[in-house]
């Protein structure tokens, strides 16, 4: 059969469809990914984080309906979060759809008994091949207020370190040379194996993985932070100046009600302490604005974190409430429009943030990694900066450069959130 696969959400979903098209591809099946044309089978891989996201999801299932009726495919599939959370409404609403599948019940899609997303080293790449996500653990052990995350994906199940190695060589196998670590927390890795952190003894057995050239760590949780990561970073080039690391706010009394722990002085130490140990780091974190109990006041607290903080990258989430979670039950009541401004105001700060540390860029010599090739350009990548989520890189065509290749480039030109420039050099 021909399959498409349509992702959507989060990189750990990229992950989930790249193992399953493996598995479909071995049964001799041929895959695309977001693909338009003609298939005989169409899966879509959903996300219900928030309803933003829940309503793309249904949007794209209701497209593809609509291409069945037409004949452009033969059977629909739907899979992962959606289903996870809302599969009796979605039978009810949709009998188009020929099967939905959670995540318990892929090896029933797979005909595959003994199938699991976290048992295998092999996968099918829909990135560009010289950038993969390598997913260390899946589920979360946190009980954050306003998160739906435990609730769709369960407890924490980390994936062994020797799996993990043999498939960042696999990947490296294949032509990648840049891997993102990604899980709902890394700093927790291992711990529901062995009761201890595992992640910088991981880093450490990564960083012997031939042909990778670039490694950078997405979503680490801030309590409790394990620092010894940092010296692991510092001791191997491979690893980025870069750290992703969500805050969601800086009130003591928000990150009470949101159950995250520790508190203002915890995060300002925090951050000062990795600024120390890895000096030049691009910090990356999310924010929430507009949490039920959020105040006015509490809010400057957070614009001030901001202007303080100086984040090399930063996005910022309007609340959104979600059912069954424990943050549901304080209601909404800080309105949409306030909850716009609230966050408008935050993001003016950053970009003005944001261009002045690009300013800073010019003039140096930054290493790029090539992404594309555009009309009148290429675009790349530093290392502060991951795909898809943070800022570019324009190179000008004065010369032939390859895509998924190293230059050193000159920075000659920046904007809030991109920067110009031209090869000096291959890398």
């Amino acid at each position: 059969m021909t399959i498409n696969i349509i992702t959507l959400g989060c990189s750990k979903n990229i992950v989930d469809s790249e193992v399953l098209a493996a598995d479909f591809h071995r049964r001799g099946h041929e895959l695309y990914f977001e693909s338009a044309m003609k298939t005989d089978v169409v899966i879509v891989n959903t996300c219900s984080f928030i309803h933003d996201a829940r309503e793309e999801s249904v949007n794209e299932i209701l497209n593809q309906i609509e291409r069945k009726k037409r004949r452009q495919i033969k059977r629909l599939y739907v899979m992962g979060c959606l289903v996870q959370r809302n599969r009796e409404a979605l039978l009810e609403a949709l009998p188009e759809v020929d099967g939905f599948f959670s995540f318990a019940e892929l090896p029933t899609l797979l005909d595959s008994p003994g199938f699991q997303l976290l048992n295998t080293a092999d996968r099918m790449l829909s990135t560009p091949r010289h950038y993969a996500y390598l997913k260390i653990s899946e589920g979360c052990d946190h009980q954050c207020s306003y998160c739906s995350i435990p609730l769709i994906r369960d407890r924490q199940v980390s994936k062994p370190v020797s799996l993990l190695v043999e498939e960042a060589q696999r990947l490296s196998d294949q032509g990648v040379k840049e891997i993102m670590l990604i899980a709902q927390d890394l700093t927790y890795y291992g711990i529901d194996r062995s009761g201890r952190r595992e992640l910088a003894d991981l880093m450490d057995r990564l960083a012997q993985v031939k042909g990778i050239e670039w490694i950078r760590l997405h979503y680490a949780y801030p309590l409790n932070f394990p620092y010894e990561i940092l010296d692991v970073m510092n001791q191997y080039p491979q690893y980025c100046r870069y750290l992703d690391i969500p805050f969601q706010h800086i009130s003591d009394g928000v990150l009470q009600s949101m159950r995250r722990g520790g508190g203002s002085a915890y995060i300002y130490d925090l951050i000062a302490r990795i600024r120390e140990t890895i000096p030049g780091i691009a910090l990356r974190t999310t924010l929430i604005s507009g949490y039920p109990t959020e105040t006015k006041e509490q809010h400057k607290e957070l614009v001030e974190f901001v202007r303080r903080s100086r984040f090399e990258r930063l996005g910022v989430f309007a609340y959104s409430r979600e059912e069954d979670t424990p943050a549901y039950e304080l209601g909404d009541p800080v309105k949409a429009s306030e909850k716009n401004r609230r966050v408008n105001e935050i993001m003016k700060l950053q970009e003005k943030i944001s261009r002045e540390i690009n300013n800073s860029r010019v003039g140096s010599t930054m290493r790029v990694i090539i992404d594309s090739e555009e009309t009148d350009c290429y675009v790349g990548r530093t290392e502060f900066d991951s795909p898809d989520v943070d800022n570019t890189v324009f190179v000008g065509k004065e010369r032939q450069l390859n895509v998924g290749e190293f230059y050193d480039v000159e920075i000659t030109d920046a904007a809030e959130y991109d920067l110009f420039g031209s090869v000096v050099s291959k890398s």
